[in-house]
């Protein structure tokens, strides 16, 4: 693992421990980080999973925001997060844009080490388990945690409609 991975790691547990959340941490096969791969190497259910997601704004001022979402859910891009960003042009944003905002490889991007003034949206469908999966910051690693720490994520906030409906 390389050090920038240990970095990111080392402040989630910091920020986890400040949280006063019992966690528990998954060491993984970095192999499997990817959601669905992590789900069924390791048997936890894909709809207590979730995802952070990072989204750019690609008009105007550089802006980006961070939304936590089901793994079995779509963010619903085009329409809420185009309005809450107030930029008619927004896209994900990629592998190299997501290191560089959150020091974090996709697969290992998580909500709990995310720079403070970054907007942070939240699933509502998260709330309703008694636990969720969430990266751990690397590739090596995920977070099973009730979903009340997202509430103690600084800027955060819970968004209806985040997710598109199936």
């Amino acid at each position: 693992m390389s050090d920038s991975s240990r970095e990111i790691e080392a402040r989630v547990i910091s920020a986890l421990d400040s949280y006063g959340v019992p966690y528990e941490v998954v060491d993984i096969d970095p192999d499997f980080a990817d959601t669905a791969a992590f789900c069924e190497k390791y048997g936890f259910p894909a709809e207590q999973s979730a995802n952070t997601i990072i989204v750019a704004s690609k008009r105007g001022q550089k802006q980006y925001t961070a939304s936590v979402v089901r793994a079995t859910e779509r963010l619903n891009v085009n329409h809420c997060i185009k309005q809450l960003m107030g930029n008619a042009r927004v896209s994900f944003a990629n592998a190299e844009e997501t290191v560089e905002l959150t020091g974090m490889m996709i697969g290992g991007v998580t909500a709990l080490a995310l720079p403070p003034d970054l907007p942070v949206f939240i699933d509502p469908g998260l709330m309703d388990h008694d636990y969720i999966i969430l990266g751990g910051g690397s590739r090596s690693t995920k977070i099973k945690i009730s979903p009340e720490v997202l509430n103690h994520i600084p800027g955060a906030r819970t968004v209806e409609d985040l997710t598109l409906s199936h």
